[in-house]
C-alpha cells in the first residue's frame, strides 16, 4: 500500500449553477473537502459538531456569522470553532472552497 497520495482539486469551472458540489479529498481526524459552489438560491444555515477551517480558492462568498456580514474573496479564510452558527448567504457562481474539520477541543475561548 501506497505511503502517500497524489490528486489534484477540481477546476472552478466545474461548479453547479446552483447549489453545491462537495469533493471528499481526506476522511480521517482530519477530514478535507473541495467545495464548488454556484449561485445561491436561499441562504444555508450550518453548524458542525468539528472546528471548520475554510479557504476561498476562487470566487465570493458572504457568510453570516455570529451576526456579522462577513465577505471573502479569493485567498481569504476562516476559522469556525465547533457549534459556531454560520449562514452561507450568497456565492458568485464558480467559487471553489477548501473546508478542512477536525476534533473538537476548546479552541477558542
Amino acid at each position: 500500500m501506497a505511503r502517500w497520495l497524489r490528486g489534484r482539486l477540481l477546476d472552478p469551472s466545474a461548479a453547479p449553477a446552483e447549489g453545491e458540489t462537495v469533493v471528499p479529498l481526506l476522511d480521517g481526524p482530519v477530514s478535507v473537502e473541495q467545495i464548488l459552489s454556484g449561485r445561491t438560491a436561499a441562504p444555508v444555515d450550518y453548524r458542525q459538531d468539528e472546528h471548520e477551517w475554510v479557504v476561498l480558492l476562487a470566487g465570493t462568498a458572504r457568510l453570516l456569522v455570529d451576526g456579522a456580514e462577513v465577505e471573502l474573496v479569493a485567498g481569504d479564510w476562516l476559522l469556525l470553532p465547533a457549534g459556531c452558527a454560520h449562514t452561507l448567504t450568497e456565492t458568485a457562481p464558480g467559487s471553489s472552497w477548501l473546508a478542512v474539520r477536525f476534533g473538537a477541543p476548546p479552541l477558542l475561548a
